[in-house]
């Protein structure tokens, strides 16, 4: 196939005699001449498919990927191993252009894949039910934050100050225009403020939203949150890192009641920032509150296992007043690479990848602490992220760090003003302990 159809000088008049005119310019007489270009737009001359490729390819080689630097950013999106098995499932055609499937007798393969990723998105999370992925983790968030609005009739929502900005943030701008409010509860060393949330949570709160471990790394007790927010009748949302379950208690352990975030950490790539994929699980009782669409198991006029839409709430499908959201994807090929993931690592993978997070991490956070260059922040359990504050300003570190091939960590001065000259380090099971020490030691000679 040609790369375009390209139309000749003799196709071009056929067309415009086809509808009485002689130029393209009549096309475009109905615009003021001062509003016309009249000139060749100021781009690059027409160049050939060979010189395409290779201006993209220098375009492209100024980037920095993983595959370039030691990675210790994390703060939302993380370098984890992905097994090659992921990219040769995904890499099949008959998912990557796959479209949403309206007719199951055709999408049996789209729908058993949605159908296992919810499975096994509700083991990981000990929820009850999961939907159809969403667009991230964030929107996951904000999405949950509706489900309490709509099944409490109450306005507001209480949100941890340790929960993500960036996800606050779109929070924030999906609930003003929904008619609710926001209150945030400040943290107390790097957890939320239980005291300060006590005295917000009343019987206006539809619910509290907490993540865990949280943008800190800190893995909060959530005991006393738990509380707090069902004494008030009020939606529990956790906002969870899905690695970390694989050793850390349970969301439905816990009691909450709607459980979101971002699934890129299985099997996604980082991708300078996307695609992603958000999740969500929730308790039965909310079911039908959920947004995108939930996929079932039946069984056909042979009596054969197969797949359906068993709740459809999305505009596209029914009257859109009834609709829980107007989300128009549900990211199917992203959750078909989590599925993949979850299916190839098998609950002792996800473990162990938790379990080396959590060990490296805690090896990197001692060694740049016993080396004088980091003071410890907060004195908290954490997973694989965690803060440290430096003797020098956060952005020339992490500036330097980066000419000598290491990427993070992350300056929380610049949505925590109080965190001055504190980095945010991430470090999972692909790190080595070469790279730790290569990290300390840079540190060291700062």
């Amino acid at each position: 196939m040609f790369p375009y159809i390209p139309n000749t000088n003799l196709d071009q008049k056929k067309m415009l005699e086809s509808i009485g005119i002689k130029s393209t310019d009549e096309l475009f007489k109905d615009i003021p001449q001062n509003l016309q270009l009249n000139r060749r737009l100021d781009i690059n001359k027409p160049m050939s498919e060979l010189e395409v490729r290779r201006e993209l390819k220098n375009l492209s080689d100024k980037n920095l990927s993983d595959e370039d630097l030691i990675c210790f950013l994390g703060a939302g999106a993380y370098d984890h191993y992905i097994p090659s098995v992921v990219k040769h499932i995904t890499s099949r055609s008959e998912f990557y252009t796959a479209y949403t499937p309206y007719q199951p007798e055709i999408s049996q393969g789209t729908l058993q894949a949605i159908f296992e990723y919810q499975t096994m998105i509700s083991e990981l999370t000990g929820m009850e039910v999961s939907n159809a992925s969403m667009y991230d983790g964030a929107t996951a968030c904000a999405e949950a934050a509706m489900i309490s609005m709509e099944n409490t009739k109450r306005k507001n929502i209480v949100v941890s100050k340790t929960v993500h900005p960036d996800t606050r943030k779109i929070l924030d701008t999906y609930i003003k225009f929904h008619g609710g409010t926001i209150i945030e509860v400040d943290s107390k060393d790097g957890e939320t403020n239980v005291e300060q949330l006590q005295t917000v949570v009343d019987k206006n709160t539809a619910s509290v939203i907490v993540q865990n471990p949280n943008f800190f790394g800190i893995v909060e007790n959530l005991t006393e949150v738990e509380k707090i927010v069902h004494s008030s009748k009020s939606i529990f949302i956790m906002s969870v890192d899905p690695i970390s379950l694989g050793i850390l208690k349970t969301p439905g352990e816990i009691g909450a009641d709607i459980v979101v975030g971002e699934g890129q950490s299985l099997g996604n790539a980082m991708n300078f920032g996307g695609p992603y994929l958000g999740f969500m699980a929730s308790t039965t009782k909310l079911m039908r509150k959920m947004p995108g669409r939930i996929v079932g198991q039946t069984e056909d006029v042979d009596g054969k296992r197969a797949f359906v839409l068993t709740l459809q709430a999305r505009e596209q499908h029914i009257r859109r007043q009834k609709a829980t959201s107007n989300i128009c994807s549900n990211q199917s090929l992203n959750a078909l690479a989590a599925a993949v993931y979850m299916s190839v690592m098998g609950k002792e993978g996800v473990k162990e990848v938790a379990v080396q997070c959590m060990k490296k991490s805690h090896y990197a956070y001692n060694q740049l602490i016993k080396s004088g260059t980091c003071k410890p922040v907060f004195n908290k359990p954490f997973f694989k992220e965690f803060v440290v504050e430096t003797v020098l300003d956060s952005d020339k570190v992490s500036d330097e760090l980066l000419q000598a091939g290491i990427l993070g960590g992350y300056s929380l001065e610049k949505n925590y003003s109080e965190l001055k000259n504190s980095l945010l380090f991430c470090v999972t099971e692909k790190r080595s302990k070469e790279e730790i020490d290569k990290l300390v030691n840079l540190m060291g000679v700062m």
